[in-house]
């Protein structure tokens, strides 16, 4: 992730506002962006290739030792040592985007999603479930490694000011690793909320499959869900150099424990966490106000996960989360008198200037899941005086997903490999470097901005990751030093990759 990809959230909510007020920005009527969508509606899309291509992606973003089955074959081994320095085994993981750095904050919510996708939308993925599971795992095992000392959490390796200093393959890094933790002494009950939700969901998606993996992830998410929440405090407090303005918790964590309790509610159906979510929800920001679902504020992530359980099991204690999420859902409602999303000209949900297609996707992905619950409750969303079925959220999830694939005024899919118009020159270390099998001499340090500043497309395609997208405007330069625009990250496909499932399910199938 590059320096400023997440700046303070107050100081880039300030600046979007002042954009969009500039370039008289304003949130569409209904009907407004639905003839929008009609006027760059391409040819139906291939929602299956591009579910193939979004969990591909991941495994360009393995680090450790590869499997012999692994399919981007541009990749070799990296970080084998990683979690020595500190004498831990911290082999594995994902590189969080187009850097070296293994961040565990982005990872776990990447995880957490991933999980989610398949929990919801994995009946209809195919052939392609072992490959999501396995994306899923190659997370999970990680995370195991990363809490397996008590009341400690290694949260970060690779020193990012160093690391974005070079422009090095991940195969040849020469970077101090350094890695960096969370205890009872410097807390993070956001990033160990995170974790705790990521190892309960997992242990959702391996519960048939793979019982005893299962047993193991949610036994380790009962126990960092408790340190989370006996210590108390934002890991970036104790981590600000290392993990600012990087992954700053900018949203705090209480929204991390509610998150956590709620995925340990529905992991375990033990009556504690329900009683937890009850006694602590209003104190954890249950009623607060958000547009927003991403790796730092996972409030509206909640408050749909918790709606199910009233919504499908008529658990009367949380009708509140009905109420709560249906709040977010007007807000992202096109002309709902209570709507505060803004659209491009060209009909994109843009929230941020910075890799704003990660809210794109997790939108999305609320908005289909969402809808799945309502179907099944029989039931609709109230927006003042609108009513707004499942249908209507399906489609506009559809839009957002059919814009990310080509349906666009440069009618460019932001999604690598997909279509024949995407971006060639992605903010990616390894992308845009010649591969070790094809050039097996070591690219040192400062070796590689040769190719950071040439217009060359990238000679490896990262196939399946997209990246930040346009501009407000609906504007993409295809710069490599665009990092704002042309930096894929995990916790952009994650949520994609279970929207695509649905959107390439069998016609007819809700």
């Amino acid at each position: 992730m590059s320096l400023t990809i997440s700046s303070s959230r107050l100081i880039a909510t300030f600046m979007v506002l002042l954009l969009l007020l500039s370039s008289g920005f304003s949130s569409p009527s209904s009907s407004t962006l639905r003839s929008i969508h009609q006027r760059y509606h391409l040819d139906n899309h291939n929602y299956k290739d591009a579910l193939t291509k979004s969990i591909l992606f991941f495994e360009g973003q393995r680090s450790g030792k590869l499997p012999p089955n692994q399919r981007m074959t541009w990749r070799s081994n990296s970080g084998l040592s990683d979690g020595s320095a500190l004498n831990v085994d911290l082999v594995g993981g994902y590189y969080d985007a187009g850097d070296n750095m293994k961040f565990g904050f982005p990872m776990a919510f990447t995880t957490t999603m991933l999980s989610w996708s398949l929990i919801e939308f994995g009946d209809l993925m195919n052939s392609e479930l072992p490959n999501a599971e396995d994306a899923v795992r190659w997370g999970t095992d990680f995370l195991l490694k990363a809490t397996s000392h008590p009341d400690t959490i290694y949260v970060q390796v690779g020193d990012p000011n160093m690391d974005h200093a070079c422009w090095e393959r991940p195969e040849d890094m020469d970077t101090p690793r350094s890695v960096f933790k969370v205890d009872n002494n410097n807390p993070g009950s956001d990033i160990a909320g995170e974790v705790a939700a990521a190892l309960a969901a997992a242990s959702i998606v391996f519960r048939k499959c793979d019982p005893s993996y299962s047993n193991l992830l949610l036994q380790r998410a009962i126990t960092v869900f408790t340190f989370a929440d006996k210590y108390r405090g934002p890991y970036s407090a104790g981590l600000k150099p290392e993990v600012c303005p990087f992954y700053c918790s900018y949203s705090g964590y209480q929204d991390e424990l509610l998150w956590g309790a709620a995925w340990l509610h529905k992991a375990t159906s033990n009556p504690t966490y329900l009683s937890y979510v009850q006694a602590n929800g209003r104190n954890l920001g249950a009623d607060e106000f958000d547009n927003m679902f991403s790796w730092d504020n996972k409030h509206v992530g909640a408050r749909i996960l918790l709606s199910k359980e009233f919504l499908i099991q008529n658990v009367k204690a949380l009708e509140e989360y009905k109420e709560h999420a249906d709040s977010f859902i007007c807000s992202v409602i096109p002309g709902a008198p209570f709507s505060s999303s803004q659209y491009t000209p060209g009909g994109l949900l843009f929230k941020m200037s910075g890799s704003n297609m990660q809210y794109v996707t997790s939108t999305s992905f609320l908005l289909l899941t969402y809808a799945k619950y309502l179907t099944s409750a029989r039931t609709v969303v109230y927006c003042g005086g609108s009513v707004v079925t499942p249908a209507r959220l399906r489609s506009i999830a559809k839009n957002q997903v059919d814009y990310l694939l080509g349906d666009n005024p440069l009618k460019m899919s932001y999604m690598v490999g997909y279509g024949s118009k995407y971006p060639r020159r992605i903010h990616h270390r390894g992308s845009s470097l010649p591969s070790v099998a094809a050039h097996p001499t070591k690219i040192q340090c400062h070796d590689g901005f040769y190719m950071f500043n040439s217009q060359s497309p990238n000679p490896n395609d990262l196939t399946g990751a997209v990246v930040g997208g346009p501009d407000q405007n609906d504007q993409f330069p295809d710069e490599r030093s665009d990092y704002q625009r042309s930096e894929p990250a995990t916790y952009i496909n994650a949520p994609l990759v279970g929207a695509l499932a649905y959107l390439a399910r069998p016609f007819g199938q809700v």
